[in-house]
């Protein structure tokens, strides 16, 4: 019963470790440890001890998630660790072909052979083709791929 009762113990400690502890570490011990206590009650009090501790085990792993994710998120320490704000901005749309193709652009950053460039006041993601190009060059726009446009010297 001690054996049992100790790896219950240290298996919930883990698991709830786990929030603060990045990585997966602890669960997967922690989850050892309690897999162990219920083979353990299995071969000492046979089917029913068994069932009874695994029984136990689904509601100390139950009451502990409720505690985390329930009861922690409202204590002043706790909302301390939980992302509460909403991300509201948008990301930048894919660079339309029509729009950028032959147009003037100029590198922001040197571009070896990826970097940034300016197109009519918008900063995209370049790649040249035609080499290396220096910090403040002149370029054309070529073509269009994904989120990045393709450039060659003037």
């Amino acid at each position: 019963m001690n054996a049992i009762t100790l790896l219950f113990t240290a298996g919930i400690l883990l698991l709830a470790f786990e929030v603060f502890v990045p990585g997966a570490i602890l669960g997967i011990l922690g989850a050892i440890a309690l897999f162990a206590g219920v083979v353990i009650a299995f071969v000492t009090y046979g089917v029913s001890g068994g069932l009874a501790a695994a029984a136990i085990a689904v509601a100390l792993i139950g009451l502990m998630l409720f505690i985390e994710f329930v009861v922690l998120p409202r204590t002043k320490w706790g909302r301390r660790m939980f992302l509460e704000t909403a991300i509201t901005a948008n990301s930048q749309t894919a660079p339309s072909e029509a729009d950028l193709v032959g147009r003037a652009a100029k590198a922001l950053t040197p571009l070896v052979p990826s970097g940034f460039v300016e197109v009519h006041g918008r900063r995209y993601d370049a790649f040249c083709r035609s080499g290396p190009v220096a910090k403040g060059d002149p370029l054309r726009v070529v073509a269009v791929e994904s989120f990045r446009i393709i450039v060659t010297k003037n």
